[in-house]
């Protein structure tokens, strides 16, 4: 489906907001606030301090992840209706880690326009000043706050050799670093800290010496983790030993066996067939 976004029907807009600085509102950021008829807002609170700021006086939707799954009808009705609608976040832009997508997914679905605007998002900055390679880089965002979930996770991060791009309260710092070192290794990483705010930081170094720093650290943070840089030698592995070995790891299956063809230059087909008639 080809959808234009300016072909005159009313629209939603995803709006960033700052993250911490307030001069980072954008000039188009304050003129949809403007034009829209009314904003959608995961805490109203937050949202009408900004708006208070800029002198823009607006009416306010509670939309967040406990009610996403009932706003989503009134905004398709209120589209039906000719109304544009704004959609803010309390800090950057909607959706990445925020609530949102329920609502973004019933508007492509009933044919109305989605605008995201360009704007403040916190991972942006932090991995530009890092200082870790960033050409390549893979954004995850909050890790599993149970334990055995969140090393799971990392077991299956730990071949990838792109640069590792996480977000984490201050509250799961320590205990999160202790699972990377004890799952990732040493690696070098980068805690950014109250990105765009007055304390704005960035703290760099292996994980281990960080680890000795954390406990008196607060705010929030984004941690750039370097991507898996050891050599593997895979002469000796057959095709199946070469996809069990990712799979060990933890990685699914399939991303194993994409990631074995791709690494031997062979046709994934080719690679299933082998993995699975020798499982």
């Amino acid at each position: 489906m080809i959808q234009k976004s300016y072909d005159g029907k009313a629209s939603l807009y995803l709006i960033p907001t700052p993250i911490g600085n307030l001069d980072d509102m954008t000039i188009r950021s304050l003129k949809t606030m403007e034009m829209v008829d009314f904003v959608l807002s995961e805490d109203t609170r937050e949202t009408s301090k900004l708006l208070n700021r800029y002198n823009i006086k607006k009416k306010l939707v509670s939309c967040h992840e406990y009610n996403e799954e009932k706003i989503k009808n009134y905004v398709i009705n209120e589209l039906a209706n000719g109304k544009n609608i704004g959609l803010v976040t309390d800090q950057g832009t909607p959706i990445i880690s925020d609530p949102g997508y329920i609502v973004v997914r019933e508007v492509i679905k009933n044919n109305f326009n989605v605008i995201s605007l360009p704007g403040t998002t916190a991972f942006v900055p932090a991995i530009t000043a890092s200082g870790i390679e960033p050409s390549k880089f893979l954004f995850y965002g909050f890790l599993n706050a149970k334990d055995s979930k969140q090393k799971k996770e990392l077991e299956s991060l730990k071949s990838i050799q792109y640069t590792l791009i996480f977000y984490e309260s201050v509250h799961r710092l320590e205990s999160t670093l202790q699972n990377m070192l004890a799952v990732f290794g040493n690696r070098n990483i980068c805690i950014c800290r109250e990105i765009s705010k007055i304390h704005e930081e960035f703290i760099r170094g292996k994980i281990s010496d960080l680890l000795e720093q954390v406990s008196q650290l607060k705010g929030e943070f984004v941690l750039i983790v370097e991507g898996n840089k050891e050599t593997i030698n895979y002469d000796g592995l057959n095709i199946f030993e070469h996809v069990k070995l990712y799979v060990n790891d933890g990685m699914d299956e399939k991303e194993a066996i994409k990631l074995v063809a791709k690494e031997r230059n062979i046709a994934k087909s080719e690679v299933y067939m082998e993995y699975h008639n020798n499982k």
